[in-house]
């Protein structure tokens, strides 16, 4: 295979009415760099081919112990299985009971911060009421001052 080095390399004979030897040279200058680039590219896909093919074979050995331990493994479900349905029912059923407390107590809250928060915009007008009359007083006591000022 060609590396991109062999091409920068390649010198060509010339003749009296051969091609441009400055056009050759740059196409391959430019031919170099692209295959410099799709050579290193190769490179990658090689190195990361082999990865996968490891990472398959590891999965393949991971899938023949599975498979093995799904067949030891059913042997003694039926009996856990039922077990566990029982226990899945009785956790379940709690679930439910917890989780309708939960909502119960979430309506709650969201009732106590809606009432807090109109609360606190009352409150905020109020505020904003007060702050208007007193910039009111204050602007007309400037007024009366600027006027008594004039006379």
């Amino acid at each position: 295979m060609l590396t991109p080095l062999d091409i920068e390399n390649k010198k060509f004979t010339r003749t009296l009415k051969g091609y441009n030897v400055d056009e050759v040279d740059d196409f391959l200058d430019q031919l170099t760099l692209e295959y410099e680039k799709l050579y290193k590219e190769n490179a990658e896909f090689k190195s990361k081919f082999d990865e996968q093919q490891k990472e398959i074979e590891r999965f393949k050995t991971v899938e023949r112990t599975l498979q093995n331990t799904l067949v030891m493994a059913q042997t003694t479900a039926e009996d856990i299985k039922n077990m566990a349905q029982k226990q899945a029912d009785q956790i379940i059923n709690e679930a439910k009971l917890e989780a309708q407390k939960m909502v119960e107590n979430v309506n709650k809250d969201e009732v106590e911060v809606r009432r807090k928060t109109e609360d606190l915009k009352k409150q905020f007008e109020v505020y904003k009421a007060k702050m208007e009359a007193l910039l009111i007083s204050q602007l007309e006591l400037l007024q009366d001052k600027h006027e008594n000022d004039e006379e």
